[in-house]
């Protein structure tokens, strides 16, 4: 039986791309040729690569969803869209068998290799498998391993530094377990400014409680400061650009003091107002400024507690109703 989906409205097709980690879209047309020629491949791929959650196979009608189409510019058939986090990723054009093997193949191994570690995470238990400075607060769980790696997305971001999966995934901070010595960098810095922004999306609708931020800077180094002001965005499909941050409605903004700052462990509680942070799918963290007189802001580890929802699964049915 297929895994393919067939498109039926924006909607639907929206609904795809925040549920899945990959999705592939075939764009085609009944009347072409090279479309028929070439979906018996896209359906073998479908069949050996589609993995709940993680890589979804899609055909769009060309003639029947026609917004959808004019949306990513399709103006040749069949083309074929890989999006990576909800993001177009990658654009084959034309019947080309051996382009899109390789290309969905790769990814489709990048995803199952994302795929295991959560599972692992999760099997390690509540606390995600990562470092956690405190227990989480009262009547809360640790979801930070609901936190969709993939998907991540760092603007104004030092590419020195660690992998910015580390922050969300990581173990103790090399600053706490002597590692820093050995000239480990398993920390993020922002690059030009003090100014960072962090799109995390989740894989399930989350309620937030707060998020534990832990920054490290080393002692001695004026130039790296601690986060101050966070201006936190909700449910967004995308980073926000610094420029659009200033326009586009702040679901809370929050200044760490330096008294927030636990002396042992350099983490902060930032505390949410919880019945905003309801239904969440996503969350921009915008790092306006930093404390101190340095250039740069220095970010550790990053950890969310809250309650887990449901699943963002597949819908069997669509009606009509289109997408915001």
């Amino acid at each position: 039986m297929s895994k393919t989906i067939t498109i039926t409205s924006p909607h639907h097709f929206t609904t795809i791309l925040q549920s899945s980690r990959i999705v592939v879209a075939d764009f085609w047309a009944d009347w072409c040729g090279p479309c028929k020629t070439i979906a018996p491949l896209y359906e073998q791929l479908s069949a050996q690569l589609s993995r709940p959650d993680l890589i979804t196979f899609t055909k769009v009608d060309t003639d029947t969803q026609k917004e959808i189409a004019q949306t990513y510019n399709i103006s040749a058939m069949p083309t074929f869209l890989i999006f990576k986090g909800g993001r177009e990723f990658k654009r084959i054009r034309g019947a080309d068998p051996k382009a899109l093997d390789a290309a969905v193949k790769s990814l489709a191994q990048e995803a199952a290799k994302a795929g295991e570690e959560s599972a692992n995470a999760a099997a390690e238990g509540s606390s995600g498998g990562g470092w956690a400075a405190f227990g989480a607060p009262r009547g809360m769980e640790d979801v930070t391993g609901s936190v969709d790696l993939l998907g991540l997305d760092f603007l104004n971001l030092d590419g020195e530094k660690g992998d910015k999966r580390g922050v969300i995934e990581g173990g103790k901070p090399s600053a706490l377990s002597g590692g820093a010595a050995s000239g480990k960098k398993d920390w993020i810095e922002s690059d030009t400014d003090e100014q960072l922004m962090l799109f995390v999306p989740f894989q399930t609708a989350l309620k937030l409680h707060s998020i534990h931020i832990t920054s490290i800077p080393g002692e001695g180094d004026e130039e790296v400061m601690r986060p101050k002001t966070l201006q936190l965005f909700t449910n967004r499909s995308t980073v926000l650009g610094f420029d659009e941050a200033e326009d586009t409605p702040v679901t809370q903004k929050i200044e760490i003091k330096p008294n927030d700052w636990d002396a042992k462990t350099g983490t902060a509680k930032v505390e949410l107002r919880y019945v905003k942070f309801q239904n969440i799918s996503s969350l921009v963290l915008f790092v306006a400024d930093g404390e101190g007189e340095g250039e740069k802001t220095r970010i550790d580890r990053i950890r969310f507690y809250g309650e887990a929802g449901q699943k963002m699964g597949k819908l069997e049915k669509f009606g009509d109703e289109q997408g915001e």
